[in-house]
């Protein structure tokens, strides 16, 4: 199981007590969410954040867009240094343009998710799903941390599992909203590969709670 625990949630007052206790974890992913006050209401960090942070930790920089022009954002990430970007697809327009920003994240040499609402069904994704390395399950409505999960993710996680195995496709399902040592578990057991977790890692013993997650 990769764990990718979400700065959304750092303590900016302890910054360097709480990365220090990351590299002593089995994190191997951070995750970034990315938040422009339009596609959600509300906003979080620019692309110095990631710069400045991947001075100190040697992890996979997974970026979640959630911006009305993914097309934009993608870029900006990825020149901070983002190992992949993970984009909505509710944010856009139509399939042409979910393939567009596919084709250009990954001819950047990085990895490309698409996520999904809660709302979304998950059989939204079959047009993609081949060219995809990631799908992220929103397990709350994206836009704000410490929500509660949402239990209906579970089944969708399982098929989502399905139409991957289906398909042939090789992405990893990821899931993000409410998650602890319980919520995990039951991710886990219905096929999510990647954890994204903020307040349960950050409000907590950061090295125990990502080892209950593992």
């Amino acid at each position: 199981m990769i764990i990718a625990p979400s700065v959304l949630s750092l303590d900016y007052s302890d910054t360097k007590k709480q990365l220090d206790e990351l590299k002593k974890s089995k994190a191997t992913w951070l995750h970034f969410d990315v938040m422009d006050g339009h596609f959600v209401n509300n906003l979080s960090f620019g692309p110095h954040v990631l710069k400045t942070m991947k001075k100190g930790l040697d992890l996979f920089y997974d970026v979640h867009i959630m911006v009305d022009n993914p097309m934009f954002f993608q870029k900006v990430f990825i020149d901070a240094g983002a190992d992949g970007i993970t984009f909505h697809l509710e944010a856009c327009k139509d399939e042409e343009e979910c393939f567009e920003v596919i084709k250009e994240i990954k001819n950047r040499g990085k990895k490309v998710g698409l996520s999904i609402k809660p709302n979304t069904s998950v059989d939204t994704l079959k047009p993609f799903i081949k060219e995809l390395d990631l799908v992220l399950i929103m397990s709350v409505e994206p836009g704000f941390g410490g929500q509660s999960f949402i239990e209906s993710s579970i089944d969708k996680i399982k098929d989502l599992k399905k139409l991957i195995v289906e398909s042939g496709s090789n992405a990893l399902i990821q899931v993000d909203g409410g998650i602890n040592d319980v919520t995990g578990k039951l991710c886990k057991e219905a096929g999510a590969d990647v954890l994204v977790a903020g307040s349960y890692i950050f409000n907590n013993d950061i090295v125990k709670a990502i080892e209950s997650l593992c």
